[in-house]
């Protein structure tokens, strides 16, 4: 599954409904592997992440949202099981 793509279709929508993304808040069920989705979330308005965490990519998310000043909240809870 591709979180960027996943990202870009969220954003889409919440536009598509005329939802302000200024200072949002994005949910996301699964970890976010690189720091793309980190990055176009920033670009839509999002401030904060949270999710659960557990990717070999979590210090380079990290370091995009501290890059971006935006919050990352790791839950260290999966909501989805394979």
């Amino acid at each position: 599954t591709s979180r960027i793509d996943s990202t870009s279709i969220a954003i889409w929508k919440a536009k598509k409904f005329k939802h302000d993304l200024h200072k949002a808040v994005c949910a996301s069920d699964g970890f976010f592997p690189y720091r793309d989705s980190i990055d176009e979330l920033y670009q839509a308005g999002v401030t904060a992440v949270i999710q659960p965490g557990g990717s070999k990519g979590d210090e380079e998310c990290i370091y995009a949202c501290d890059e971006l000043d935006m919050t990352m909240i790791f839950t260290g809870y999966r909501h989805f099981k394979h």
